[in-house]
């Protein structure tokens, strides 16, 4: 090392030579920085890069300018009530559409919370369903799909108008109906439990429909205060003005009509003006006759079916003397109109 050092002391860097030198303190070699200059590539990107910053900013501006035109212009105010416009309504008034929609007037239309104006639209007792949208620049349009009433509801001395989904409805003045009265609902019911009785009463009425056309026309009261028993009264089975009270149970209503009406005629030779019948039993029927001679004629009335697997529609009654005995099944209600002692005749069905 020595040697080298005497030889040539310029060929090697001081640094290299110190042996006692560490490594950390060593003086490292500069680097050098090439600086590059502008090219055309450079302002090429440069140009690109400023054009999407003055289009972001021109988007920017013209999006809050027609926002602040559409939430704050009087142009899109719903200024008066003649800028609702209302259709599909027959019974639902104009006047508790417009008062639905009050709390918006002078508000822009875009400010409108639809979805809630529509659930208010919808709470009305006789709309079923609605649509509500905006047609801008300053209307709304609400579409309304009204319920369709079946009967009529007394609670009372009130009348009231019923829906098939039990939806109790104000009767309108000037409308004219034709429905059955319905008795045994009341708006303290649950609703589910009103629609599920109101569906018996539907299934009946088209029952009825079904075995003789027109024959709904007979029913003139129905009472659904048992969801297990309908109770229906029926009047002018025979062509007469007489009303029937019959105990219809909660199904099979086809086959025990096709029966009240094959063999009513029959009942009321035998007992008398029959005031009500009992069909809710699988192998009898129990019928109430109106008459004071209760003693003399309660007697049971057999039936022969025509088949074993349904009620028969063409049963013929015949009589057969027994003495007078206490019926073992719960005596039905009677009719209003009926006296308050009676007798029950029960017929067997084979």
């Amino acid at each position: 090392m020595k040697k080298l050092k005497t030889i040539d002391a310029d060929a090697y860097p001081q640094e290299a030579l110190a042996e006692e030198e560490p490594r950390y303190l060593r003086r490292q070699k500069p680097v050098e920085i090439k600086r590059r200059k502008f090219g055309k590539k450079a302002w090429k990107t440069y140009f690109r890069v400023s054009l999407a910053v003055v289009a972001l900013a021109i988007a920017a501006g013209t999006i809050f300018a027609a926002a602040d035109f559409l939430l704050t212009s009087p142009r899109m105010a719903l200024a008066n009530p003649s800028q609702v416009e209302l259709s599909g309504n027959h019974f639902v008034s104009r006047a508790s559409i417009l008062e639905i929609f009050s709390a918006d007037r002078g508000r822009s239309v875009m400010r409108i919370p639809l979805a809630k104006r529509r659930a208010q639209v919808e709470a009305l007792p006789w709309v079923e369903r609605a649509t509500v949208r905006r047609a801008l620049p300053n209307r709304i349009q609400v579409d309304v799909v009204e319920r369709t009433p079946i009967a009529f509801l007394r609670e009372g001395s009130n009348l009231f108008l019923v829906d098939g989904q039990g939806q109790i409805l104000d009767r309108p003045l000037e409308a004219d109906f034709r429905f059955p009265v319905v008795t045994g609902i009341s708006e303290a019911m649950p609703r589910n439990e009103r629609a599920q009785r109101m569906k018996m009463m539907t299934d009946f009425i088209a029952s009825v429909r079904d075995v003789r056309a027109g024959a709904e026309e007979l029913v003139s009261e129905i009472d659904l205060s048992d969801a297990n028993d309908l109770q229906a009264t029926l009047a002018g089975l025979q062509g007469t003005a007489d009303a029937v009270l019959v105990h219809f149970g909660n199904g099979g209503f086809r086959d025990k009509f096709q029966i009240l009406l094959n063999n009513i005629g029959q009942w009321e030779s035998a007992a008398g003006r029959v005031a009500s019948v009992d069909l809710r039993f699988e192998h009898e029927v129990v019928v109430n006759p109106e008459t004071s001679l209760s003693a003399t004629l309660s007697q049971p009335v057999a039936a022969k079916a025509a088949a074993k697997v349904k009620l028969a529609g063409d049963a013929k009654p015949k009589m057969r003397s027994v003495g007078q005995r206490k019926i073992a099944h719960a005596r039905p209600r009677t009719a209003p109109h009926a006296k308050s002692h009676r007798s029950a005749v029960r017929r067997a069905t084979h």
